[in-house]
């Protein structure tokens, strides 16, 4: 009897081994969705079904929508994964990632023309979001010391920004309890001016945004020119308003395709810049970095010292656990790739961007918004079409293409337009599929509304 068991046993052990994936009882249950189960799966079977789920997402490689870097090499794929395990706040027991930040940092301040007499300090963070709220509250409380010195009250900070920044400085408004003194857009004009400036500041403002690249047309905010206002204002007012770039978008780009633009570290009141190197930084998500223009403009209360893991560490983060894979990955490319690498890139991916701005202007059914092109991304209007970019981006999602459509920020929130991101991988072949699909789906709608009205007026003659 108990010879019997044990061949039965081996009988569904071997036919488990032999029955493939697919074949399984895993594949005709429904997954779990809302309690953990009882009991457990093979690895492969869990693979599986979590795979199969996943090819519901779109596709990366045609995902035009998102900033966000898709795509690395394999050597710096073998890195990300040998790093995995370490959490980047355990300096004490990675040392050696701790020192690649610090390379990063100070890589990254040099290629912002960091002056030399400046001891410029920064940090890895989460993504842009997370190094432009570090960066505020640094503004803030460096201002908040200022006015106590000063015998002034501190308790109405504001900070001036223009309509066209991403909604994390919003949010860095309502969470620490700074004004919001947010510049509408005009129609015609998506980015703000000293003009728009000169009226929003005072004595209280911890800090001027403007941005790099914005994400809704690509385009830059005068910086050199804001930043000649707040030196005029410090002259004849006494204020002392920083700068801080919004370089999310923009900050991999500018230094390699027009390095003599002043924007950076070269001007004055610039005292902090953000960027995102999962963006055109060339790495996965998610890795951002902060880089002060010198150590006193981070003030040191804002630094924690922590002993618990080790050794004594410093810590400026709003997030204290961290991978510190997209760190290491971030060294990588800067290694490989070199200033000359990363200049060929960018160069090659606004080359792809003109070339689609071009042909779609040339058919006559667009209108480029932003048509200095000074990023990899193209912002477009509709010419009197009869539908909508909202309809062309949903039939372009019935071939794969994520593109989005949207509105302007008040004061322009009756424009319409839709965004396509030129990234690294998106070579000639691939743009030239796009605007086949483009104009397909243009004249699919074309036909369909001219039907329609077809159909109208039959119905008005009877």
């Amino acid at each position: 009897m108990l010879s019997k068991k044990k061949n039965l046993r081996k009988m569904e052990k071997s036919q488990k081994e032999i029955t493939s994936t697919f074949g399984s009882r895993y594949f005709t249950e429904s997954v779990p969705k809302y309690e953990m189960p009882e009991e457990g799966m093979p690895p492969r079977a869990a693979y599986q079904l979590i795979h199969e789920e996943l090819n519901l997402d779109g596709n990366p490689a045609l995902n035009l929508a998102s900033f966000v870097t898709t795509w690395m090499e394999l050597e710096a794929d073998k890195l990300i994964m040998e790093s995995m395990g370490k959490n980047f706040i355990d300096n004490d027991e990675y040392p050696q990632t701790s020192k690649i930040q610090d390379r990063v940092v100070n890589m990254l301040a040099r290629l912002f023309n960091a002056p030399h007499e400046c001891k410029s300090v920064g940090t890895g963070t989460i993504g842009s979001s997370e190094a432009i709220m570090l960066g505020l509250l640094a503004h803030k409380w460096t201002w908040k010391k200022r006015r106590q010195k000063e015998g002034k009250p501190f308790d109405k900070p504001n900070i001036v920004m223009g309509a066209d920044v991403h909604t994390v400085w919003e949010k860095f408004a309502l969470y620490f309890d700074v004004e919001l003194k947010l510049i509408p857009l005009e129609r015609d004009n998506y980015t703000i001016t000293p003009e728009d400036v000169a009226k929003e500041i005072d004595e209280n403002t911890i800090c001027v945004g403007v941005v790099l690249g914005t994400t809704f047309t690509g385009q830059m905010d005068p910086i050199k020119e804001i930043n000649q206002l707040l030196i005029e204002i410090k002259q004849t007012k006494g204020w002392d308003i920083p700068l801080h770039v919004d370089g999310a978008s923009g900050g991999f780009i500018a230094p390699f395709v027009y390095p003599e633009m002043e924007w950076d570290f070269r001007l004055e009141q610039v005292k902090s810049i953000n960027v995102s190197g999962h963006k055109y930084g060339l790495v996965y998500p998610g890795v951002g970095w902060l880089v002060f223009r010198d150590k006193k403009d981070l003030p040191d209360e804002l630094i924690f010292k922590v002993n618990y893991l080790g050794g004594l560490m410093p810590n400026y983060s709003l997030n204290f656990s961290k991978g510190s894979s997209t760190i290491v990955a971030q060294y990588y490319n800067f290694l490989r790739l070199g200033k000359n690498g990363y200049k060929d890139i960018m160069k090659t991916m606004m080359a792809n961007c003109k070339y689609m701005a071009q042909k779609l202007e040339e058919s006559g059914k667009f209108e480029v918004i932003n048509k200095d092109l000074m990023f990899p991304l193209v912002t477009v209007q509709l010419k009197g079409a009869d539908f909508t970019v909202f309809e062309l981006s949903q039939k372009l999602r019935e071939k794969g293409w994520i593109i989005p459509a949207y509105t302007l920020p008040p004061d322009a929130q009756d424009v319409e337009v839709m965004r396509m991101v030129v990234k690294e991988n998106f070579g000639r072949d691939m743009v030239d599929s796009l605007l086949a699909d483009i104009m397909e789906s243009y004249d699919g709608l074309e036909k369909s509304e001219t039907k329609e009205k077809d159909r109208d007026n039959l119905t008005l003659l009877y």
